[in-house]
């Protein structure tokens, strides 16, 4: 392995993957280093699928959207796999934002249509609705795990290293241009040296940073949603979010934002947003609510008549929320940071992959809404989960 690179990412998940990629496609020489075994279950880029939902109105995350509805077909394309597919999104819960979605939406050139609630359950037959619904048809699922092996796949195709089973014990910035890491590796310490490091690093990002650099708060999260087994009835699954609120007596206690997808071979995946335990990702607990899991079995026999709620496996995953759940994507010094992607980050993984090389190489520099030394204005995450009745 090279002890002294131009561009050193810190962490292999998707983030780290796709910005490996794309420096590497540029002819930038790069190496990749991951602290766990290929295809390992501590952070957030394991399993067989995320929404990609283009549900977004803000111009910056916009962007990204347009721009990683255009890689993640390039991307299938130069892998030979599908990592994307599109079977359509459905949001419904409230009317006035899905019916300004829809206009939104329109301009930046996804198509969306506007379904009554019967036309809805008629198409959807697995799927009980509450109001009008937005249904998204170029939204679908990606596949979280191929996606990051097919990155990393190209990035060595294009001349990166990855290497795994690399902890890093220490960052510190030298110079202007210089960063060094002191990393462990089978017992063994040894240092890396870097013109300008990525740390893409998840849940571990603030513990790896220390006090070198000042970002927001990330709040780390265990979240366990299930997949419930599928009836056997026919039904086409999109994609689904269900804004419930909170405050609301729907007969069972609302633990915030329903999501949802098919996973071929697993079920009908369900959890609710941002709502798990706020846990040292060192000393992960690995359980589940009760209570949360009660609350996903009656949303299941309320919502999905689809399936079977007493049929179920729980799944466990990590958030790493910032306070107002926008994203951190900046450059300070030579380190640049993405982080905090907050549960809903990997529809845009190819286009963060290629903002942070950007940002990386100078041609770019941070967008107020992702930046490091941004001023929080609204807790949404923390609002969220005071109003469902989370700490």
């Amino acid at each position: 392995m090279r002890n002294d690179v131009d561009f050193l990412v810190i962490g292999g998940g998707a983030m780290g993957s796709a910005a490996a990629w794309s420096l590497a496609n540029g002819g930038h020489e790069v190496l990749l280093i991951e602290r766990f075994a290929p295809g390992h279950r501590e952070g957030a880029s394991h399993g067989a699928t995320r929404n990609f939902n283009p549900a977004y109105a803000e111009p910056e995350y916009l962007r990204l959207l347009q721009r990683s509805n255009t890689l993640w077909d390039e991307i299938s394309q130069r892998s030979g796999k599908p990592l994307l597919t599109r079977t359509g999104l459905v949001n419904h819960g409230i009317v006035e934002a899905q019916r300004a979605m829809h206009e939104v939406l329109g301009q930046a050139g996804f198509g969306s249509e506007l379904l009554s609630l019967e036309a809805a359950e008629e198409r959807f037959a697995g799927m009980k609705f509450e109001t009008e619904v937005l249904h998204i048809p170029s939204g679908g699922q990606i596949n979280a795990d191929l996606a990051v092996s097919s990155l990393q796949q190209l990035a060595v195709a294009e001349g990166a290293s990855v290497e795994h089973g690399y902890q890093v014990a220490s960052l510190q910035v030298l110079a202007d241009d210089r960063v060094e890491v002191q990393v462990q590796h089978r017992g063994t310490s040894s240092r890396i040296r870097a013109r300008h490091a990525i740390v893409t690093a998840g849940a571990w990002t603030r513990s790896l940073l220390g006090a070198a650099l000042r970002l927001p708060a990330i709040h780390v999260t265990e979240e366990h949603p299930v997949h419930f087994a599928q009836k056997d009835l026919p039904a086409h699954w999109p994609g689904f979010n269900h804004i419930l609120d909170p405050n609301r007596d729907i007969g069972s206690r609302i633990f915030g934002p329903v999501y949802g997808m098919r996973t071929p071979g697993e079920g009908i995946k369900v959890g609710w947003h941002g709502s798990g335990q706020i846990i040292d990702p060192e000393h992960r607990p690995h359980q589940a609510s009760g209570e949360q899991l009660r609350g996903l079995q009656d949303y299941a026999e309320r919502w999905l008549p689809g399936v079977d709620p007493s049929r179920y496996e729980t799944v466990s995953c990590t958030y790493a929320n910032t306070e107002d759940e926008h994203f951190i994507l900046d450059s300070l010094g030579p380190i640049t940071v993405g982080a905090g992607f907050s549960g809903h980050g990997f529809k845009f993984v190819p286009a963060i992959g290629e903002h942070l090389a950007e940002l990386a190489l100078g041609r770019r520099t941070a967008e107020p809404k992702f930046s490091a030394n941004r001023t929080v204005a609204k807790p949404v995450f923390l609002q969220r989960r005071r109003a469902a009745g989370i700490s």
